[in-house]
């Protein structure tokens, strides 16, 4: 206990700042916090860094080289060039057909989703260049619904591939998604079909079309047109699956395998063809696609010139 000469000072001082306001002020609450979201965590090498400097990386970490998830935004920005890019069927809104209902209204959680993320739903699909080289792409959205593919979802991949077709250039999907919408029911499912029928359509064409799987790829997305592209890239340490670890392990009731259902563990086993590091994923595409579409129109001037072609060799 302070004695009666503390108490007496403190209390003259007490009522001193009360008629004059101090000037300087101490020990203030904005400079003891820094503003949310200014730095953010690695998990994998716990290294604490500097959110525009993780941007200016392309969302990957410098020290360890984790690849952060992008938005679609993000994603459109880093793959396209800036000059001439245009977005395609930005009108498409989801519906609520099955009137679904669990713990919240899905039409609330679709308006939740769109004010957050700013999207009319988990993919957008451009047209534009990539270094220059003509390209229609596709790019989801893990943080809309979890990537999931509802009827516009499936309606846009679809469009983008017959987008693709008129543009006669390349289709590039950047997939990272949970699977189908289980809000829509079997219109969801119907999903997987039409995208992989739509891709039929840029096969004949001769036109090339390359899958890029990012963390993560599941559910009915890998089942159908993921897992179709001509050239299938993937990102490093990307979880690629249909059913989950956790689930697989559950039901079987053993340990997988260390890195199982990771892009490495994939392209060692053939479901992949690359492993693209996002530093890189620009150029790897616009050499690609100039290769791949150079050959359709070398087979298209011949043909309209006329010129035979080459017959495919007939075993013996």
């Amino acid at each position: 206990m302070g004695s009666m000469d503390e108490m007496t000072a403190n209390t003259a001082i007490s009522w001193f700042n009360r008629l004059i306001k101090p000037k300087i002020k101490v020990g203030s609450s904005r400079a003891q916090h820094p503003p949310e979201g200014l730095w953010i965590k690695c998990e994998p090498c716990g290294q604490t860094l500097f959110h525009k400097e993780l941007e200016r990386n392309l969302h990957v970490c410098p020290h360890c080289q984790h690849h952060f998830r992008v938005s679609g935004h993000a994603r459109i920005d880093i793959t396209l060039d800036p000059e001439g890019r245009k977005e395609l069927f930005a009108n498409l809104q989801p519906s609520d057909p099955l009137k679904f209902k669990d713990l919240k209204r899905y039409r609330d959680r679709v308006r939740d989703a769109q004010k957050e993320s700013g999207n009319q739903d988990a993919v957008q699909v451009f047209k534009g260049t990539i270094q220059e080289v003509p390209a229609v792409v596709a790019a989801f959205d893990f943080n809309f619904l979890g990537g999931s593919m509802g009827s516009v979802v499936g309606a846009k991949v679809a469009q983008g591939a017959l987008a693709a077709v008129d543009e006669g250039c390349g289709y590039v999907v950047f997939s990272a998604s949970g699977g189908a919408r289980m809000q829509e029911g079997i219109l969801s499912l119907m999903q997987m079909a039409r995208t992989s029928a739509a891709l039929t359509r840029l096969d004949e064409a001769g036109l090339p079309f390359i899958s890029v799987l990012t963390d993560p790829t599941t559910g009915g997305v890998t089942a159908s047109f993921a897992m179709l592209g001509d050239i299938i890239l993937a990102e490093p340490h990307a979880l690629i699956c249909f059913a989950g670890p956790r689930v697989i392990e559950q039901t079987m009731r053993e340990t997988l395998p260390e890195g199982f259902q990771r892009s490495e563990y994939l392209l060692e086993h053939g479901f992949v063809d690359r492993i693209c590091p996002r530093a890189e994923m620009r150029s790897q595409l616009a050499d690609l696609l100039s290769r791949l579409t150079r050959t359709h129109k070398t087979r298209e001037r011949k043909i309209y010139r006329n010129e035979e072609l080459p017959s495919p060799p007939v075993a013996e």
